[in-house]
């Protein structure tokens, strides 16, 4: 990458500070300008002064709308924005949901800043992609349907729940027996 000026800012949306802090000074040390937020409104006041190029948003910020949201008002401020969704939270709906509100790339935790830089570089997509013959599972399908259902209710543990028509506590055990970090 040799892009320059604005292009080369670096916008990470994560609420947590430490992982925020060491990410971007990872960046930093691979030239590009780093500018932190946590939360929707600092997102949005950042964007009344700059314009960067590319941005990681985490999925599930603290107590408020989903990244899907923070994904959206970046793409609405530049539709050239390469903004790629990190998450512990991974799933086929929200993958989806990311992609079509602007992002170009989903990728699951533990990524690193190799694996982010390429994702930025793999915004056009490839059909080079390998393709296997390994079957969907019951236990698949159910995780993918509980996290659908997670991104529907903006991640409230309670309402997930109810909708799906299962104890509070059975669901929050599903969540910490599967969680990717």
């Amino acid at each position: 990458m040799t892009e320059t000026g604005a292009e080369r800012q670096l916008l990470i949306v994560e609420d947590d500070d430490a992982f925020a802090r060491t990410l971007g000074r990872s960046f930093e040390r691979r030239g590009y300008a780093v500018a932190l937020a946590s939360n929707l409104a600092d997102v949005e006041a950042l964007l009344a002064t700059s314009s960067p190029g590319y941005a990681v948003v985490d999925l599930k910020l603290n107590g408020e709308a989903s990244g899907l949201a923070c994904v959206q008002m970046l793409h609405r401020h530049n539709a050239k924005m390469l903004i790629v969704v990190l998450t512990g939270f991974a799933s086929i709906a929200t993958a989806v949901e990311a992609i079509k509100l602007g992002a170009c790339h989903y990728l699951a935790k533990p990524s690193n800043t190799d694996d982010i830089e390429a994702a930025f570089g793999r915004a056009a997509g490839t059909t080079e992609v390998e393709l296997t013959n390994r079957s969907t599972s019951i236990k698949t399908l159910e995780w993918e349907r509980i996290h659908e259902t997670l991104a529907e209710t903006g991640f409230n543990i309670s309402e997930t729940a109810r909708r799906l028509g299962m104890h509070r506590r059975t669901l929050a055990r599903k969540l910490g027996k599967q969680q990717v970090k």
